[in-house]
């Protein structure tokens, strides 16, 4: 299984009003320094995929989409429908919303 393939496996297993930070799917996939990997397999995904891509956010718990605009909108509405709350700054609390999966 490739690197991507165990990131979207991964990914599908975050329940719906959490998230996981893009370093917490790398760790969780042995290979701490991968963070930015992450974000390239979930860029890479196709329209129609059942991987649920906006359940990853960055570590201070912001959306972290290149040019913000539309995509970054829908993954906040997205996020948003699932019950998951937003600051003033645009950041959602960790320590309330973030998924620990079970060992």
């Amino acid at each position: 299984m490739t690197f991507y393939e165990r990131v979207y496996e991964f990914v599908r297993e975050v329940p719906p009003g959490h998230v996981v930070t893009y370093g917490q799917v790398a760790l969780h996939l042995g290979a701490p320094a991968a963070a930015r990997a992450v974000g390239y397999a979930l860029s890479s995904l196709r329209p129609g995929n059942d991987v649920p891509w906006w359940r990853v956010i960055n570590a201070q718990g912001g959306i972290s989409l290149k040019n913000r605009g539309p995509q970054a909108d829908l993954q906040r509405e997205l996020l948003e429908n699932e019950g998951v709350s937003f600051n003033g700054e645009g950041r959602t609390d960790l320590s309330v919303f973030r998924w620990w999966p079970r060992e």
